[in-house]
C-alpha cells in the first residue's frame, strides 16, 4: 500500500503563548506550556524518522488553502477575525484559544494539508493519507474558532471533495476524546456526510455530544454521537466500532472516510479521562481500513487533531501509521503492557448500555444502493 503523509515545519510554528495548560497567566496563574504546543506533533514526526517508516511513506508538500475553499465552510466574518489577530500578533479566537502573528498563514496550510492529503487519495496518487497538520481544527464551526482550532481542517477538505472531485457520499469518524462539534456542525442537515464522533460523555465542549444530537432537516439520521463514559479503554472503542461505526459506515456507503484524528483518549494524557492504548489504536485503525476496502476503494484520509500526551502520542501515531502503510518498524510502545494489564480495559456494562443506544441510531440512516444489508 501507498501511505501518504503531510507535514510542514510551520505547523510547528504556530504560537499559543505561556498559556498554563489552557489557561492565561495572571498574578494568580503561573506562566506555563498551552496544552496545545508543538512538541507532541514534532516528537511523533520524530518517532516517524527513527523508526524508519517515514521512508515507507509517500511525501505529500502541503500549500495554503485559498479564502475561497476556506468559506465553503466558514463566514467571511471568521475568516478576516482569524486574520487580523494573527496580522496584530496576539488575541484569542474566541475563548481559550490563542494565537499570534503568522497563525493565520499557519492555519491555511494547516487546511491546505487536509485538501492536499484529500487530493492524492481520490486521484490514487496513494492509497491513503495521514495530514500531520497543525493547528487542529475539529471544533471550529463557521463562524467560531474554539477547542484550539482555527479553521474546521476535515470539513474543509471534505467539501473540497465534493465541490471539485465530485464526491457525492463522504463519512467521517472522530475519535478525538472531545467531541467533535465543529463536523457536527457544519454537515448537521446534510445528508451526502455522515459524522461520527466517539469521545468522552460529556467532556469538551460542555453540553454537546449527546447521543439525541441525530441531525436535523435533510441531514436527519446522519450525525451519531458515542459519548462513552469515562474510564473506557480498548474494548469500549472495538465494541462501538463493532455495534455502531462498522454498521453505519456499510448502510451509509461512502466513497470515501475521513478520521479526524486525536490521540487523547489514552490512558496517560493530561486532557481525557479514557484508557486507550497504542494496541487499541492499531486496532482501530485496521478496521477502518479493512472497511474502506470493503466499501470504497480503501480510500482514508486522516486529519491530526488532539493528543496532549508529548510522551504518548508519537507511540499512539506510530501504530496507525503502521496499519495504514501495512509496514511494521518493530518499535515497541514501552506503556502498551503496563496499559494493558490495567482494570477496566475491557468493555464493562455501563460503557455497553451507551453503546448499544446509540447503535439503534444505524437504521436511521438511509440505505446506500448496492451496498450489503
Amino acid at each position: 500500500m501507498a501511505t501518504g503523509f503531510v507535514f510542514h515545519e510551520l505547523y510547528l510554528w504556530h504560537n499559543t503563548w505561556n498559556w498554563a495548560q489552557v489557561f492565561p497567566p495572571s498574578l494568580t496563574v503561573q506562566p506555563g506550556t498551552h496544552a496545545e504546543n508543538p512538541e507532541t506533533k514534532r516528537r511523533l514526526r520524530n518517532l516517524l524518522e527513527v523508526s524508519g517508516i517515514l521512508d515507507h511513506l509517500v511525501p505529500i508538500k502541503p500549500r495554503p488553502a485559498t479564502v475561497e475553499e476556506l468559506a465553503r465552510v466558514h463566514t467571511a466574518a471568521h475568516i478576516e477575525k482569524i486574520r487580523e489577530i494573527s496580522e496584530r500578533g496576539y488575541g484569542d479566537a474566541s475563548s481559550l484559544t490563542p494565537l499570534g502573528a503568522g497563525s493565520y498563514e499557519i492555519a491555511l496550510l494547516a487546511a491546505g494539508g487536509a485538501i492536499v492529503a484529500m487530493d492524492a487519495v481520490i486521484e490514487g496518487k496513494v492509497d491513503n493519507a495521514y495530514a500531520l497538520i497543525r493547528p487542529p481544527g475539529h471544533h471550529a464551526t463557521s463562524d467560531v474558532g474554539m477547542g484550539f482550532c482555527l479553521f474546521s481542517n476535515a470539513a474543509i477538505a471534505i467539501r473540497h471533495a465534493q465541490k471539485v472531485h465530485g464526491i457525492k457520499r463522504i463519512a467521517t469518524v472522530d475519535w478525538d476524546v472531545h467531541h467533535g462539534n465543529g463536523a457536527q456542525a457544519v454537515f448537521y442537515d446534510d445528508p451526502s456526510v455522515l459524522t461520527i464522533s466517539i469521545h468522552q460523555n460529556n467532556l469538551f465542549p460542555a453540553n454537546s455530544g449527546a447521543v439525541s444530537e441525530n441531525g436535523e432537516g435533510e441531514g436527519n439520521g446522519y450525525n451519531i454521537n458515542v459519548p462513552l463514559p469515562s474510564g473506557s479503554g480498548p474494548g469500549a472503542y472495538q465494541v462501538a466500532f463493532e455495534r455502531v461505526v462498522l454498521p453505519a459506515l456499510e448502510r451509509f456507503g461512502p466513497e470515501l472516510i475521513v478520521v479526524p484524528s486525536g490521540f487523547d483518549a489514552s490512558g496517560v494524557d493530561p486532557m481525557g479521562r479514557m484508557q486507550m492504548n497504542s494496541s487499541g489504536y492499531r486496532v482501530l485503525a485496521r478496521m477502518l481500513l479493512d472497511a474502506a476496502r470493503e466499501l470504497c476503494g480503501g480510500r482514508l484520509v486522516m486529519t491530526h487533531e488532539g493528543g496532549y500526551s508529548e510522551m504518548y502520542v508519537p507511540y499512539c501515531g506510530l501504530a496507525v501509521i503502521e496499519e495504514l502503510s501495512g509496514h511494521r518498524t518493530g518499535v515497541e510502545d514501552p506503556w502498551d503492557k503496563l496499559m494493558a494489564a490495567w482494570g477496566g480495559m475491557a468493555a464493562e456494562p455501563h460503557q455497553l448500555a451507551v453503546i448499544d443506544e446509540a447503535a439503534k441510531l444505524v437504521t436511521n440512516i438511509n440505505k446506500a444502493r448496492g451496498t450489503k444489508r
